[in-house]
This record gives C-alpha cells, structure tokens and sequence, in this order.
C-alpha cells in the first residue's frame, strides 16, 4: 500500500512574483504588463508562439534586460534585478538553449567554471581538484545524473547529458529557482525523457523551476502551472491538470479568450449610490 504521507506535495512558498511588467525597443513594445510567478517545488511553464515575449520575459528575471515598468518582487520584498550578478545573488540560474559549455573541458571543470575552488596560500593559491571534484560528484549523484566520470570532456557525452550538466550547474550553489529554456530541443525521445525527469527531481528538491519549451507535450507531463503570452500580453496563467491540449493552443492562438483579456474586455462595472433616488415620474396633465 502506497504510503499517503510520501505522495503529499511539498509545501509551496512564493518565490518569485512578477506584476505589470513592460519592456520596450525603440519602437517595439515587447512586454505589456505581463504577471508571472513561480513557488517553490514547482514547474511552471512559459509558452506562446514566436514572438510572444517569452525570451524577452527571461531576460528581465535573469538580469539581462532591466524593464521599463513593473515591479518584482523575491520572497515578498520588493527587488531590482538590474544585472545577472543581481539575479544570481537572489538565488535564480538560467540555463540557455546553447547550454555554454566548453568541450574541451571535463564536467568538473564545466560545473565550476568561473567559480573555481582554491586551496589556502593567497595569491599563490592552487585550484582545490579535490574538493571540486567531490562536489561535483555529489551534486550529480543528488540529481541522479549518469555518466561515466567527472573527468571525462564535455565533447564525449550525449545531448541529454549535457543538459543535465548544464542544469546540475545551476544547482550547484544555493539557487531556489533555474529558468531552463528549450531543454529538449534537439534531443531524442531517451534523452529528452531524462532530462525531463531530471526537471521532477529539480521540483522534488524544492526549486522553483520555469520551463520554456514548444513542445506541448513535455509541458503537460512535468508542468504542475501554464503562463501563456501571445504579442507581449499575459493571456493566462492555468493548471496544467484541468487544461486540455486545445484549450491551450486556442490560448496560445488567440482562438480562445484568455483570462487576462476577458479580465481587460469586460466593462467596469459601476457601483450605484446609496443616495440615489430614482427619478421622479412627471404628473400626468389632466
């Protein structure tokens, strides 16, 4: 019997919460007022078709691009993300579709590139192998990453284990969300079935985790909240278990009004006053 404890979900908190948020290039308004947030032990997708703004939403998380309106907030204080180093000190990883990983080096050399650990001395310092590769070691066991070694160049493995490089990567330090955009691109039905349970054991972990992806079918199987854009506009925000598969793209098409255009095309209804009295019929004239 299956133990109900142990099939709980995780107790959520708010991580990340986004509201009215609009970003411009000259004369291109690519963002306008768009919500977003993500909780902990979470997966909540971003989709839309080309030109949504999904990329642009992104950049604006991660530091790259500072937004022309709106407000953020982390764990309910309002912040400023004006840079990556900013996004990286709250606790948020972005892995890109390009992964940025050097072949030539070997995983371990990858997972702490540009965050090398040194032995004591000062500026006579060694870097500190051990420790590193230790490390490494425990961070790919904890996401139940297979591969052969540590030390084996990034050029030799698989696409899906890239990724799952890459993503252990963000995880390394003490990050709470990872923006992973396209993951599967590219890959084949195994290796986008690992890096898919991959992103399960991110949620499992307690990250927040914001998944990018076209492909509507990896979204429904590990997405538990869809944000929809479409021409820079939230159109919704859903729960992937009482969305259907057409309901979504008719979100993503404009086919069907989403929540956020209803909300914007209803009329503002207008309260009446207490103190009105209705007006007086005029006497008939005899």
């Amino acid at each position: 019997m299956a133990n109900p404890e142990a099939e709980a979900p995780a107790a959520r908190t708010l991580l990340l919460e986004m509201q009215g948020i609009s970003k411009r290039f000259g004369a291109v308004q690519a963002l306008t007022e768009v919500r977003f947030d993500v909780s902990s032990s979470e997966v909540v997708a971003l989709v839309g078709d080309n030109g949504a703004g999904k990329s642009t939403l992104i950049k604006v998380i991660s530091g790259i691009y500072r937004p022309d309106g709106g407000t953020v907030r982390w764990q309910g204080r309002e912040v400023s993300v004006g840079s990556p180093n900013d996004a990286a000190a709250l606790g948020i990883a972005t892995v890109y579709q390009d992964l940025a990983l050097c072949d030539n080096l070997d995983v371990v050399a990858n997972l702490f590139l540009g965050h090398e650990l040194a032995t004591p001395g000062g500026p006579l310092a060694l870097m500190d192998e051990v420790t590193m590769e230790r490390r490494a070691v425990e961070v790919l066991r904890r996401l139940s990453v297979k591969i052969p070694s540590v030390r084996i160049p990034i050029a030799s493995l698989s696409g899906g284990q890239r990724q799952s490089v890459a993503v252990a990567r963000s995880v390394l330090g003490d990050n709470k969300v990872v923006l992973l955009d396209e993951p599967t691109a590219a890959l084949g039905v195994a290796q986008t079935h690992e890096v898919l349970e991959l992103i399960k054991r991110l949620r499992g972990q307690g990250l927040g985790v914001v998944l990018i992806s076209h492909n509507l079918a990896d979204v429904f199987e590990v997405a538990d909240r869809i944000t929809v854009l479409r021409l820079g506009r939230w159109v919704g925000t859903y729960d992937a278990r009482t969305t259907s598969h057409e309901q979504l793209v008719g979100f993503m098409t404009g086919a069907v009004p989403g929540t956020g255009e209803a909300a914007a095309a209803a009329p503002p209804r207008v309260a009446a006053s207490p103190e009105a009295k209705p007006e007086a019929k005029p006497e008939a004239t005899p």
